[in-house]
């Protein structure tokens, strides 16, 4: 049996092989590229600093970009994402998925040495936006907006690369 799942594992490796090509659209988010230790503040926790990590890395040879992060308190869900781009309609999208089961689909705007992306659901609207500091540091501001009612903060992180 483990030469059969070693042989299908090789061929499914191997199908599409071709297209894990760098992405030319997705340039503008290199700089996102590394590993990178979080501090962060969220109003659920006044006071408190939260630490954690997040990468980011390209996915299928750069044809998307995979998102990790965690923070180290309980309330916070561990969370993957993949980013990829519509090159027809010059569009991004990130979708999300974390430990607690919960996917989302948010829109992605593209700046310069900025990112920001926003989901609009009536019962949870989320917005980050991610700039670039100098070469090792990223700052990460979170707002969100709860049934409808006003924006507030949400997770905001300050970003540090690992050596």
């Amino acid at each position: 049996m483990r030469r059969f799942v070693s042989a299908a594992m090789t061929q499914s490796a191997s199908i599409g092989a071709e297209a894990r090509i760098r992405n030319p659209a997705l340039a503008p988010l290199a700089f996102l590229i590394g590993d990178w230790q979080t501090t962060g503040t969220h109003p659920l926790v006044p006071g408190k600093t939260l630490c954690g990590r997040t990468s980011f890395a390209w996915h299928e040879g750069g044809a998307f970009l995979i998102m990790r992060s965690e923070v180290d308190e309980p309330q916070f869900p561990s969370g993957v994402a993949i980013i990829g781009s519509d090159d027809g309609a010059g569009t991004f999208a990130m979708t999300y998925f974390d430990e607690r089961g919960v996917s989302r689909l948010y829109r992605i705007e593209v700046g310069a040495r900025s990112v920001t992306w926003q989901r609009d659901d009536p019962a949870l609207a989320q917005s980050m936006t991610i700039a670039a500091g100098d070469g090792d540091t990223l700052v990460g501001t979170g707002r969100m907006s709860q049934d409808g009612g006003a924006w507030g903060d949400d997770l905001s992180q300050a970003f540090t690369r690992e050596a």
